[in-house]
């Protein structure tokens, strides 16, 4: 289960489509090392060696240094995240990497393999995505900049969307970037009120889960389509992965922006759906899915067998 996603709080029954928002206390740490065996780093290497331009993304005009140099400030002040940073840059002596503010690439230790590959990647970069693109490898999570003036996205660093294309969302407001979301009316009425909100200096965070038959972290819908859900139902339990998104916002007040982290995590739903009582509240927020949720989400054709694979693992 993804260390930071609260499974009680987050799967509830009626099920229903809205911001969800918890209060975070000031010194809780939202941002993670991302460990260089796990497979979200090898998937986050090859986004950025194969296809950087549909993972970093600015809106015309917008200037993200600021926030990423306090977003960089803060992952340092944490000492798991293996980060460094001082006035000239942003050091990762797991990845052997230093991107200084100009985005001027530097080696820091010893050059292994791992050096070698992170560099390599990061060079082949403009200057201006190099230090996006080191903060996507040394973070477990994907980034985003919420404007809080505007109420808008107007900068990215997502390797690994949930079917959804970080080109078409930039730039856009909080409110269009939703729009597409079924049931949205709850979460496109709020939207101002919450770009706003989470700029200010609370910190907050909110939870994500749906479960489907794609085993990555990667999803862009460009790179991986949907993959159907088996004909038999016996085949569905089998084939299920439990996906899970612990986003954050990190205020930055003085800029009137936000710092948002999405912390993604995969595994089979039969590892993830260890207790009755999991089992028997997934069964209940699952139930009650509307129907443009569940077509929304692409689980319409596995209902059923989800359930009842939910409701046999209840009861045992």
């Amino acid at each position: 289960m993804n260390p930071g996603f609260d499974f009680e709080a987050a799967v509830g029954a009626p099920f229903r489509m809205q911001p969800g928002l918890r209060k975070l206390a000031p010194t809780t740490a939202q941002l993670t090392a991302l460990n260089p065996a796990a497979p979200a780093f090898s998937e986050k290497l090859a986004v950025l060696t194969r296809h950087a331009g549909d993972a970093l993304v600015c809106a015309p005009d917008f200037d993200p240094l600021p926030a990423l140099q306090a977003l960089a400030h803060e992952a340092a002040r944490d000492q798991g995240t293996g980060l460094s940073a001082d006035a000239d840059g942003v050091s990762s002596h797991e990845l052997g990497c230093r991107v200084h503010w100009d985005g001027e690439l530097a080696a820091v230790g010893r050059p292994s393999a791992l050096h070698r590959e992170a560099a390599a990647c990061l060079a082949a970069l403009p200057a201006s995505q190099r230090l996006p693109g080191l903060l996507s490898l040394a973070l477990h999570e994907d980034l985003a900049i919420v404007d809080g003036v505007r109420a808008t996205l107007p900068w990215m660093a997502v390797c690994l969307p949930s079917h959804w294309a970080p080109s078409e969302k930039v730039g856009r407001s909080f409110a269009a970037v939703h729009g597409p979301v079924a049931d949205n009316a709850t979460l496109i009425a709020a939207s101002q009120h919450l770009t706003r909100l989470v700029c200010q200096s609370q910190r907050w965070e909110r939870f994500v889960w749906n479960l489907t038959t794609h085993p990555s972290h990667d999803q862009h819908p460009a790179r991986h389509a949907r993959q159907p859900w088996p004909d038999d139902p016996q085949a569905v339990a089998a084939t299920a992965y439990w996906r899970t998104e612990h986003q954050t916002f990190i205020p930055l007040p003085a800029l009137q922006q936000a710092v948002f982290t999405i912390h993604v995590n995969v595994q089979t739903m039969a590892q993830a759906i260890a207790t009755p009582r999991q089992a028997a509240a997934l069964h209940a927020a699952l139930s009650t899915m509307s129907d443009a949720v569940l077509a929304y989400r692409g689980l319409g054709p596995a209902r059923d067998a989800l359930l009842a694979w939910l409701a046999a693992r209840a009861s045992t």
